[in-house]
This record gives structure tokens, C-alpha cells and sequence, in this order.
């Protein structure tokens, strides 16, 4: 047997050593598509309301009355808080301390709603107005929508669509220049660049052609910028101090549990029981929540998710100094081991 017959004979054994088995691969696969189906249609299916605010201004017989049909036809769907009045009922929208009201005057029953906060809700809220309206033969029941979407995108699809690029944006910024750019400050330089110009075209796109922003632009670009920017440096953080593993797990975080979990596509308390919650703290969610709440309600209820959005930037750029740390004590270290072996 000739040289070239023996390496031919040997290079499938070789490879096959390599190669990880057939079964194994299609066992893995299985698994990460099924994460994924679960990640995105678990919120999707489970959602329905469970402990939304809502304000109830009414006088006490009725407001009784109202609150007992709730809880019997929907338990456990509304949080009632009780308003003096309208004009109360209505600044708690304006401050986004309710998701809408109803409210029982001398002109009928009324139920205000926020479409901008949440379309879905304000569907909701729009159907108790139904049912109330059936409940009390011969007293039409008045629907306003005291804080509308854009005409434009009267469902708020755009808005619900944009935490998907959101999240996107932050990943390919942070593996792209992970491959293309040298660890160190370049990155995070490019990483910031990347988030201001990625935001004023993204905010420009939802704002000016599909018309599913309001408010000021620049505010609106300021929001996705820190969302970006939190986004991406935490990853290269992640990277620079794991490697590859910690990239694909800060992207598997921010893609499978924060983009399912932000509640644009609904809200945070349509989400199963904790799960919302927990969603706001993570970048897509707190971006969503405070974009909504700069686009619409001149601020109002931004405060918490800009906070959330800020420490995950300072989280990010934490690992970046712990690992620009790691990595010139690393380089000091093996100075003196290069220099004796120049000098042999």
C-alpha cells in the first residue's frame, strides 16, 4: 500500500474524530428551535390582563357596583384605583398611572382610554364599554381616546415591529466590531458612533415614514441611542471577558427573553405573572417603555426605565474596564518573560 493509501484510508477516521456526531448536531438544533418557539410565542399566547391600572371615579354605590362586575366578569384582570373625577382620571392617563378610566357623571358613563400606551389595552377597555353599555339598557356608554396613536399607525404596529431592531442593532454593532475592529477602545468608541447614527435613522424611519412616533425627534433618537448603546457595550463586555461564549449569552439574553418579554406588542401586565415585570428590566423592554412614554406623554413614567437603560450602559462599560484591566496586567506579566528570552 502506497503512502497516498494510507492517508486516504486514515483521513476519514481523522475527520470523523472532528466532527461532532450526526445525532448530536440534530439533538442541538431541535433544542434551539424549540427555546425560540418558546421565547416568542409563550408571551404571545399567555397574554391577557392581569392587574392592569385602570381608574374608576364614580360615587361610592356605583363605584362599588362597577368594581364587583369587574372582578366577577374578569377576575383578577384590573388594578382599580378610585379618582375624585374625570379631570383626576384623566391627568392619572396623562401620567401614566393608569392605562385608562371610568368614570360615571352627570353626563352618563364614560370610559377614557390610551391608545399611544397601548393599543391592545385600549381594545380592552373599549369592549368593557360594550359590556357596561349591555349591562344598562338605554345609557349609550361614551369611548374617548384621550391620548391617540398617530393617524398614520392607528394600530401602533411600527412601535410594537421596532423592539426587534432594537435589539438587532446592539448585536450586530457588537459583533461586527468584534470581528472587524481590535479589542480595546476602538470598539466602544465605534460601538457609541454606531448608536447615535443607528438611532437618528431608525427614529427617522418610524417617525417620518411609517408615522409611529410623535413628540420631539431628537428625544425619541436620544431613547434608542441609550438602547443601542446598552445593548451593544454590555456585549462587547461580555466578549472581551468571555469570548465568543459570552457574546452568543449576552445575545441570547437580549434576543429570547428581552425582545419577547419588552410588552411593546401589548403590555407589560398582559404578560404571565412576573414575566412582564421582569421584562422592563431589560434593555428592550425599559426602551419601549420610556420611548412610549417620550413619544406620547411628554415623559410621563419615563423615569425607571431610563434608569434601567443607564445602569445597563454602565454595566456594559464596567466589563469593558475590568477587561482592559485583565488584559494589561496580562501584558505586564508576560514583559518580563519576553525580554529573558530576547536577552538568551
Amino acid at each position: 500500500m502506497t503512502e497516498s493509501t494510507r492517508l486516504e484510508t486514515r483521513q476519514p477516521d481523522e475527520e470523523g474524530k472532528r466532527t461532532p456526531p450526526v445525532a448530536a448536531v440534530v439533538t442541538l438544533l431541535t433544542v434551539v428551535l424549540t427555546v425560540l418557539l418558546i421565547a416568542f410565542a409563550w408571551p404571545a399566547s399567555r397574554s391577557e390582563p392581569r392587574d392592569l391600572p385602570i381608574a374608576l371615579a364614580a360615587p361610592a354605590p356605583v363605584a362599588a357596583q362597577i368594581t364587583g362586575a369587574l372582578n366577577g366578569a374578569m377576575p383578577g384582570a384590573f388594578e382599580v384605583k378610585t379618582a375624585a373625577d374625570r379631570n383626576a382620571a384623566f391627568e392619572a392617563i396623562k401620567d401614566r398611572e393608569v392605562y385608562g378610566a371610568i368614570v360615571v357623571g352627570e353626563k352618563g358613563p364614560e370610559v377614557l382610554t390610551a391608545s399611544a400606551a397601548s393599543p391592545a389595552v385600549a381594545q380592552i377597555l373599549s369592549q368593557l364599554a360594550t359590556k357596561l353599555s349591555q349591562q344598562q339598557p338605554g345609557a349609550a356608554v361614551t369611548v374617548t381616546d384621550v391620548v391617540p396613536v398617530p393617524a398614520d399607525d392607528p394600530r401602533g404596529a411600527g412601535l410594537a415591529a421596532g423592539a426587534l431592531p432594537l435589539v438587532l442593532g446592539g448585536i450586530l454593532a457588537a459583533a461586527g466590531l468584534t470581528k472587524l475592529v481590535p479589542a480595546g477602545r476602538r470598539r466602544i468608541v465605534g460601538a457609541l458612533a454606531f448608536s447615535v447614527t443607528g438611532a437618528l435613522a431608525l427614529t427617522a424611519v418610524l417617525q417620518y415614514w411609517l408615522g409611529s412616533l410623535g413628540g420631539n425627534y431628537w428625544a425619541n433618537s436620544s431613547i434608542i441611542a441609550l438602547s443601542v448603546a446598552a445593548v451593544s457595550i454590555t456585549l462587547l463586555g461580555l466578549e472581551w471577558l468571555l469570548g465568543t461564549a459570552g457574546l452568543g449569552l449576552g445575545a441570547a439574553t437580549m434576543m429570547l427573553l428581552g425582545n419577547p418579554l419588552s410588552g411593546l406588542s401589548s403590555a407589560p401586565e398582559m404578560l404571565p405573572t412576573g414575566w412582564g415585570a421582569f421584562g422592563q428590566f431589560l434593555p428592550p423592554g425599559a426602551a419601549g417603555t420610556a420611548l412610549r412614554s417620550v413619544s406620547f406623554f411628554d415623559g410621563a413614567g419615563a423615569g425607571r426605565s431610563l434608569i434601567v437603560l443607564a445602569a445597563w450602559l454602565a454595566f456594559g462599560l464596567a466589563l469593558v474596564a475590568i477587561a482592559a484591566a485583565r488584559t494589561r496586567r496580562t501584558a505586564i506579566t508576560a514583559a518580563p518573560t519576553t525580554t529573558a528570552a530576547v536577552t538568551a
